[in-house]
């Protein structure tokens, strides 16, 4: 998965030309125009000793990687040739005024059914630097996934040592059971998902798994030479840490927007988020090992224990050298997640942080046991006490409509959503030492489509706050078309009086780790009309219901009104 500039990024790349949606009003143009196909297809694969059959991209697993440059316009036709529902999402792209194409199901699109195909376009709007992309519907994103790596225009160099080379690092999880009966077995249990079988790095499990001695990445490293690494966390489930034997990482880059360089000997993704990090192969000629494992902050959770490895070999090693062990921090080591976030700052002051603000939203985040109501609670309600899991923002479980939420929303259809999701807690406790744990009298949530309703131009700071109830967890928070600013964040239950923010040079994401016990704070303006996701991106919490959506109303500009629906959208 080198990076092979000359003949994938400056190469225009065509597998088809695509008709462009008829639209009425302004949409960005981009510089200029990929066209990619995805052909979403099964393939047959064996790892860990046993065959079975996973959904992929162009029988590619991980996916195919999508080049750009930044203002470049992309253009993807997706054919489901599955006999499952499909949506892709394109992890950290703004969608300025194109959250048609956004991917998420039941929120931005109906999903594309078997036999279906939809062209989604976006234009990367002043973006560049290493995003992903990922199905949206059920659990398919466990093997449905690949790189979105955005160079800067030409003749604008990186802002850091340009690299000898680069590669992609994925980091994910693979399942021998089936992924989209996992979910629904997870669902109908009432309790919690199977861990995983095993990490994988670019889809490789590596030895320390059955069968997987030579099913393990390998990057060739000539020494002397600095190697840029664009991770990207691609797990469902899980959060992990990755560190390389005997070697520093300088992380430049986080969630696609360049940082201040900052060295570590290890960083923590979540799902979603990336990393992008220079390596010096300044250590002695041998084979050190690129280790993943797990970062799991609840307690009482099972997990994967096993880590995966991969190689970064020195040219001129010995064959059959026994690799360098790399050292990974202790499965629940927080201050260690926490000192790589101390250490993230844009590389320039930003002045669009916003500094007035005029819509301030707490919203909890968290896990609930409902009551059971099955007549066989040993098989349909097996959370403590007989209970049923749920998650929720501010106690309420989020439903997915039965049709697209933009398209209930562009086309006024009522009864599919509210648009009352509460701005603050329902009630304000001890949220994180004080919640309620009387399970399961008075741990329920509410469940419903409930929506949260923004101005065009709104200033929104937004304090996402952990919850004691059953668990305290480190969430990885995925805000979908938008980046935000990070301006704090901290143990215990947010204060207004002693927090302490950043509003000079905060990291400016789209995915972030709300701390186990804790809270974070974020900034944005709400200057891109639509329809838009906010959730965990633990898949598993948020088939419980961790999340809301966040309705944008458009402007009175020409680049501030949404344009109307592409033509192919899918039906439900």
């Amino acid at each position: 998965m080198a990076n092979i500039i000359t003949s994938l990024l400056w190469a225009t790349i065509l597998f088809y030309l695509y008709s462009v949606h008829g639209i009425a009003a302004v949409w960005p143009g981009g510089r200029s125009t990929r066209f990619y196909d995805f052909k979403v297809q099964t393939m047959t694969v064996t790892k860990l000793c046993k065959t079975k059959t996973i959904v992929t991209i162009n029988r590619m697993f991980p996916g195919p990687v999508v080049y750009a440059q930044e203002d470049d316009r992309v253009i993807v036709k997706v054919t489901n040739e599955t006999p499952h529902n499909i949506t892709i999402h394109w992890h950290g792209v703004r969608q300025l005024l194109s959250a048609w194409f956004d991917g998420p199901s039941y929120i931005t699109q109906c999903p594309v059914q078997p036999g279906q195909s939809f062209t989604y376009e976006y234009t990367l709007v002043k973006q560049k630097g290493t995003l992903l992309w990922h199905a949206h519907v059920s659990w398919l994103r466990a093997t449905v996934y690949g790189a979105l790596i955005v160079y800067p225009k030409h003749g604008v160099p990186y802002p850091f040592e340009y690299p000898y080379e680069e590669h992609i690092i994925i980091l994910g999880e693979y399942w021998l059971k089936d992924v989209i009966q996992l979910e629904r077995d997870v669902l109908s249990s009432g309790g919690g998902s199977l861990p995983t079988d095993a990490f994988t790095i670019n889809g490789h499990p590596g030895p320390n798994y059955d069968c997987s001695n030579n099913d393990v990445y390998k990057i060739d490293v000539v020494p002397g030479k600095t190697y840029l690494l664009r991770l990207i966390s691609a797990t469902l489930n899980m959060e992990n840490f990755f560190a390389i034997s005997n070697h520093n990482l300088t992380i430049v880059e986080a969630d696609g927007e360049y940082t201040k360089p900052f060295k570590v000997d290890r960083v923590m993704l979540g799902p979603g988020q990336t990393i992008n990090v220079l390596v010096k192969a300044d250590q002695v000629i041998a084979k050190y090992s690129m280790a993943m494992g797990a970062y799991m902050s609840a307690n009482g959770i099972p997990f994967q224990n096993r880590s995966s490895i991969a190689y970064f070999q020195y040219v001129g090693t010995k064959p059959n050298s026994i690799e360098l062990p790399a050292q990974l921090p202790q499965f629940n080591d927080s201050l260690a997640v926490k000192t790589v976030m101390d250490g993230l700052r844009s590389l320039n002051a930003s002045v669009n942080v916003p500094k007035e603000i005029d819509k301030n939203l707490f919203i909890t985040i968290g896990f609930n046991v409902q009551k059971c109501h099955s007549n066989d609670p040993k098989k349909d309600c097996q959370a403590p006490n007989n209970g049923v899991i749920a998650a929720s923002m501010n106690n309420i479980s989020f439903i997915k409509p039965k049709i697209s939420l933009l398209e209930a929303y562009y086309k006024n259809i009522s009864g599919q959503y509210a648009e009352d999701f509460p701005e603050t807690p329902l009630k304000f406790y001890d949220f994180v030492n004080g919640a309620p744990n009387n399970i399961p009298n008075n741990t329920a949530s509410l469940n419903g489509t409930r929506t949260v309703v923004l101005e065009f131009g709104t200033r929104v700071q937004l304090i996402l706050q952990d919850t004691g109830t059953l668990v305290t967890e480190n969430h990885p928070i995925h805000l979908h078309g938008y980046n935000f600013y990070v301006v704090g964040y901290g143990a215990g239950n947010y204060n207004p009086q002693t927090a302490t923010f950043n509003l000079v040079d905060p990291p400016y994401m789209n995915t972030i780790g709300v701390p186990v016990g804790g809270w974070a704070a974020i900034r944005f303006k709400a200057d891109n009309p639509g329809v838009w996701f906010i959730h965990c991106h633990l898949d598993v919490h948020q088939s419980w219901g961790l999340g809301t959506a966040i309705i944008v109303k458009n402007g009175k500009g020409d680049m501030e009104i949404l344009p109307h629906p592409p033509a192919d959208l899918p039906e439900c």
